[in-house]
């Protein structure tokens, strides 16, 4: 256990008081966000983590080690917000308080079939509540000179058929570190994008059986229009939740650019992410389509 940071002195000895580091993670209960909160817990922050349901809280702070408290947080309700916000301000004192948002849904499938619902969800969760958020917790951050984390995806730079929703949202989140860095520069804040490639998580099973109640729900006929790509799709998606890196990296990466003295704007995590970033805008764009087409539609 990591002595208290008001004990400045020990074994006679005297010893730095380590400043007290608050950080609030949105979509605790799993895959990623649990793996990020059990991470900097274990690594001497003070968390909290942002969760649905108690029940999923309760299980987060049972597998903790060191300081984690579960809040209550819907990233899409004002007040469940509001009220996340003033229990975190209140444990901050005189520390320094950051900000993961790693809140988010995967909508996936044909544009043309996908309901209008289905869309404005994904932005709804994965764009708006993480605007939400985050603009909730500015004062706080600016304050306390903490940072703010952004959770992106490869899929931010690379996009996929059936993956748009998703992708679209990820895009979006690197427009807004890319621009929230800027705004917040005067105040020292740094902005951080992470950019996780295919990582092995819950969420691309609930994606997959998501995906298929929603379209069998659709007329027969225009369901088959689809069918061989979405199955090769699906083929992927299975390959994803099977050989993905584990959340675990990608919590190492946050904890990691919480700590950095002079922390990047991007962090791409894995290979894939890795590759990506550096080679596709070098490709021609027929290059970049047919690769994308050989990898996603005929696997």
């Amino acid at each position: 256990m990591a002595e208290p940071a008001g004990d400045a002195f020990r074994a006679g000895r005297s010893r730095p008081v380590v400043p007290k580091r608050v950080v609030l993670v949105t979509g605790a209960s799993s895959g990623i966000g649990r793996e990020t909160a059990l991470r900097l817990a274990r690594d001497g922050f003070t968390v909290f983590g942002g969760v649905r349901r108690a029940a999923d809280g309760e299980a987060l702070a049972q597998a903790a080690e060191g300081s984690l408290s579960p809040v209550l947080l819907d990233v899409t309700d004002e007040s469940s917000i509001r009220s996340a916000a003033g229990a975190v301000s209140a444990a901050v004192g005189g520390g320094s308080f950051s900000l993961v948002n790693n809140a988010g849904i995967i909508v996936a499938g044909p544009l043309e079939l996908l309901a209008d619902s289905d869309l404005r969800r994904q932005f709804d969760v994965s764009f708006f509540g993480l605007l939400a958020v985050t603009r909730a917790f500015i004062p706080l951050i600016r304050e306390s000179k903490g940072r703010i984390v952004l959770m992106g995806s490869m899929l931010g730079r690379l996009s996929a058929p059936f993956a748009a929703p998703y992708a679209a949202v990820k895009a979006a989140v690197g427009a807004v570190a890319e621009a929230l860095s800027l705004e917040l520069r005067t105040w020292h804040v740094p902005v951080i994008l992470v950019e996780p490639g295919k990582v092995s998580t819950p969420l691309w099973g609930r994606t997959k059986a998501s995906t298929i109640e929603n379209l069998s729900a659709l007329p027969p006929e225009k369901m088959e229009r689809y069918r061989g790509p979405l199955e090769s799709f699906q083929r992927l998606t299975d390959r994803y939740a099977a050989t993905g890196i584990p959340p675990s990296r990608v919590a190492r990466v946050v904890s990691r650019a919480l700590s950095a003295r002079r922390p990047r704007l991007r962090y791409p995590v894995g290979f894939d992410s890795a590759l990506i970033g550096a080679v596709v805008p070098l490709l021609p764009a027929r290059l970049r389509q047919w690769s994308i087409a050989r990898v996603t539609l005929h696997n």
